[in-house]
């Protein structure tokens, strides 16, 4: 003798395995990682720290010294 099923909660559960397949796929497609983050933020820091200083004029919100 099979076993009873109701087919509503199947039917849910199903829908959120899939749902949550699909947001694994989609993390690991256009996520980036903690480190990936902080790299890059030293970067842009590091580029706007060389930038400033190759500046000829002072910044409108500096004082001239």
């Amino acid at each position: 003798m099979s076993k009873v099923v109701n087919l509503g909660k199947f039917r849910k559960r199903k829908a959120r395995e899939a749902a949550q397949r699909r947001a694994a796929e989609n993390r690991a497609r256009h996520g980036r990682s903690k480190a990936d983050k902080e790299r890059q933020a030293a970067l842009d820091e590091a580029e706007k720290r060389k930038l400033d200083l190759l500046r000829r004029e002072p910044a409108p919100d500096e004082p001239e010294a």
